[in-house]
């Protein structure tokens, strides 16, 4: 039974000084693996940001081509990337299967490969192609008793060493804190919400320093204890209709109150480290910018989305949580029961931060790094911005007065809208 390939094509670069002569670097060799281009560093060709910036992160993909179990050959793929891929100088939209010497070019002056083959003239699949039984073990090395001290295994980009050795860290501390529960509540609370942004931080694709990332949540935790919320509060409350109606009121009355009480005044709050990292950034200059500051709209959604989870955290655990724990303690005359149904609103408040305050302040975010991207319409697009993740806000807060069922379509909905926004973002992301 044949289940791998012999390794009889490669992928040379093309030097630009010598792309009429015979002289090229093999920089992989395919198998029955798929092998990705694009300046992401987690590539297994990457691209240099420095020499190619036009190139998508992850641009295109080539893989091995299977009929019924059977070898056909490799076809490279366009993975959606933002300035073409094109073979033979001509633009591939889809898939496209490869022939010796196809010439490959990521952007029309990005990176240039060849695919070339072995001929193997002894085969039953033409004179390109070969296969070869299933690999044997021919030695006992140290790397194959403890595959730990294997230098291949590259744990920490791709077997995610860091969230695995967290989450049992996580585990240790929930046991350590039983019969203790504000600081079990605070374990378990930032422990889902780590996980809920590892989420969004996976699909944007783009690494941002940790410490940015927590201080972001940081700085809007601070805010949530500083008298700069009384302002907000003055401001939205008072100056502002976002008092909400009390008695028998219409759905729209109590939009219009979140509109303003919770939208506008919240999603201001959460951007405010997204616009600080930007002011920072004019005058550290570009490069600080591009690493640690807003450049694009990816910049936007991971700080938005960090802030959101300051928030969140500080909200449930300084505010829901206790006031919901001393209701039902006076009500029920039970701390157990108390402190059993504060964990319980804990829990689907926090997680559902993903399609939540997470949603909003990310698809603001976006807004935010595309108006740095286009600052001749900023005013439009960080208006849009603003006002429409407002609104989403609104409408999941006026939701949970009326349907659980309208909570979740309109909580799906965000989701979606945090997603699309994130997708579209990979789009403008290759033009730092």
């Amino acid at each position: 039974m044949y289940d791998r390939l012999t390794s009889i094509a490669f992928l040379k670069q093309i030097s630009a000084d010598h792309q009429n002569d015979d002289r090229s670097e093999i920089v992989v060799t395919l198998g029955d693996r798929p092998i990705t281009l694009g300046r992401d560093p987690i590539c297994e060709v990457a691209i240099d940001i420095n020499m190619y910036g036009s190139v998508s992160r992850r641009h295109a993909e080539i893989r091995a081509i299977f009929v019924r179990q059977k070898f056909e050959g490799w076809e490279i793929c366009d993975l959606d990337s933002a300035n073409g891929t094109f073979i033979n100088d001509r633009r591939l939209y889809s898939c496209y299967p490869l022939k010796h010497g196809d010439r490959i070019q990521l952007t029309k002056d990005g990176p240039q490969f060849v695919f070339e083959l072995e001929t193997c003239p002894d085969t039953t699949l033409g004179t390109n192609y070969k296969l070869r039984p299933r690999s044997q073990i021919t030695s006992i090395t140290l790397t194959k008793l403890l595959p730990i001290f294997s230098k291949d295994n590259n744990l920490w980009k791709k077997a995610y060493l860091l969230p695995g050795i967290l989450t049992v860290g996580f585990v240790v501390m929930m046991f350590a804190f039983l019969g203790q529960p504000q600081l079990f509540n605070l374990t378990i609370s930032v422990y889902i919400s780590l996980a809920a942004y590892y989420f969004v931080y996976q699909l944007c694709g783009k690494n941002k320093p940790w410490w940015v990332i927590l201080g972001a949540a940081v700085f809007t935790a601070a805010i949530l204890r500083s008298p700069i919320l009384n302002l907000f509060l003055w401001f939205f409350y008072k100056v502002l209709p976002g008092t909400a109606p009390t008695g028998q009121v219409s759905f729209i009355s109590v939009l219009i109150a979140m509109f303003f009480g919770a939208g506008l005044m919240e999603e201001l709050l959460k951007a405010l480290p997204i616009f600080a990292l930007w002011f920072m950034g004019l005058r550290l200059g570009k490069k600080w910018r591009s690493r640690f500051g807003i450049s694009e709209p990816l910049d936007g959604i991971l700080i938005g989305a960090a802030s959101a989870v300051g928030f969140t955290l500080t909200e449930t655990l300084g505010l829901y949580v206790p006031s919901i724990v001393q209701s039902i303690s006076s009500q029920a005359g039970s701390p157990e029961i108390a402190e059993l149904t504060g964990l319980q609103l804990l829990i689907p408040r926090v997680l559902g931060s993903v399609a939540g305050h997470m949603a909003y302040s990310g698809y603001f975010g976006y807004f935010i790094g595309l108006s740095i991207m286009k600052p001749s319409r900023r005013w439009q697009i960080l208006a849009i911005g603003y006002l429409s993740s407002a609104l989403l806000h609104a409408l999941w807060n006026t939701s949970a007065l009326v349907s659980f069922w309208l909570l979740a379509i309109v909580g799906g909905i965000s989701y979606a809208f945090l997603v699309a926004a994130i997708l579209k973002a990979h789009s403008f992301s290759s033009k730092v």
